[in-house]
């Protein structure tokens, strides 16, 4: 997940009631057109060959050109995944759906350098961070263990990521205190506020905990519908990180696959006001490009359909264990805890 938050696929057992949990699986990936052995292995030194000169070149680049820099590693960097990267900036027109230019000279951004904001976006796989950061440079918010991964490690050190342990509640307000001193001091941070990741086409709920940091602190927040197509412009679900995936298993089929698109739509910016689940509502019907019901509430069906599978959303589905209460009991220990920063199920 800088301050975007990136989380793993769920647990086989959550440590908590509250602990975020997406059904999707095995089953909603699906196979696209693929490359040979050979452009695999080229993609494998090139991604090598960056990760190698990055550092060097970050630190004899002066601070006024490394956004550039960054921007640009990043984009290669998602050409060497065989991504290529394409940006709908709809804050200039709500209805116009072309493609930003990429050879323009003045670039899409999330905001500009110097000032804070909170990048919000639906989770789908470890390729979010870089299809992210090719926009503009930007930190994130992401697994404590993720600095122990190949390839991305060496990234989220160079990214100042925020690390966030969803099984620890008790470490969430520390999260949103960090969130909101980096937006303080004019970063851009990305977060995740599903929790766990998705296959692309299912999605599960935003909880409202991390938005406290944009509450508290005044920063308006930018929603961003990102979406993984093929060669043929179809929504595919090959960058999906869920069920049993590793880093490697899903490093192969995203190397092996051909003619992928990373869409990056940036909607209009929302200002935080003071109620951080009001601000998740609107920011959900944003990305999701749904109407709020008059409860305030998404409208959303129990089953989303999600490519070979059928899930079930269990932010939606009233029966379902990841999103129970606590026993009365200890109601009240819990808010006595914060009364500003929510539990992870918001």
């Amino acid at each position: 997940m800088r301050s975007v938050v990136f989380d793993a696929p769920p647990a086989q057992a959550t440590a908590h009631a509250w602990m975020p949990s997406s059904p999707c699986g095995p089953g909603c990936i699906e196979s696209i057109d693929q490359v040979g052995t050979g452009r695999v292995i080229g993609r494998l030194l090139g991604v090598a060959g960056l990760l190698i000169s990055f550092p060097m070149m970050n630190l004899v680049t002066p601070q006024g050109k490394r956004e550039g820099l960054q921007r640009g590693y990043a984009r290669t960097l998602l050409s060497c995944l065989g991504m290529e990267l394409r940006i709908v900036d709809r804050r200039i027109d709500p209805n116009e759906r072309g493609a930003v230019d990429e050879g323009s000279t003045a670039p899409a951004v999330y905001g500009p350098s110097g000032t804070g904001v909170m990048v919000v976006v639906g989770h789908i796989g470890w390729t979010d961070i870089v299809a992210l950061a090719a926009v503009q440079p930007l930190g994130f918010v992401a697994r404590a263990d993720m600095v122990d991964w190949p390839v991305l490690g060496k990234l989220a050190t160079l990214m100042r990521v925020i690390p966030i342990e969803r099984e620890k509640l008790r470490a969430l307000p520390g999260v949103v205190a960090q969130v909101g001193a980096r937006l303080t001091a004019g970063e851009r941070i990305a977060v995740f506020p599903e929790g766990t990741t998705w296959c692309g086409r299912a999605y599960g709920s935003m909880r409202p905990a991390l938005f406290q940091a944009a509450v508290d602190t005044a920063t308006p927040v930018q929603p961003v519908r990102l979406r993984y197509l093929d060669r043929h412009g179809v929504q595919c679900t090959v960058p999906g990180f869920v069920g049993e995936d590793t880093f490697a298993s899903s490093a192969r089929r995203v190397l092996r696959s051909r003619g992928m698109v990373a869409e990056v739509v940036l909607e209009t910016v929302e200002q935080p006001g003071t109620d951080r689940r009001d601000l998740a509502r609107r920011c959900e019907a944003a990305i999701r490009g749904a109407e709020l019901s008059r409860h305030g509430v998404l409208d959303a069906t129990v089953w989303i359909e999600a490519g070979n599978t059928r899930v079930q959303d269990p932010s939606v589905a009233s029966d379902a264990p990841e999103v129970r209460r606590p026993p009365r009991r200890l109601r009240p220990m819990l808010r006595g805890r914060s009364r500003r920063v929510e539990t992870v199920s918001g």
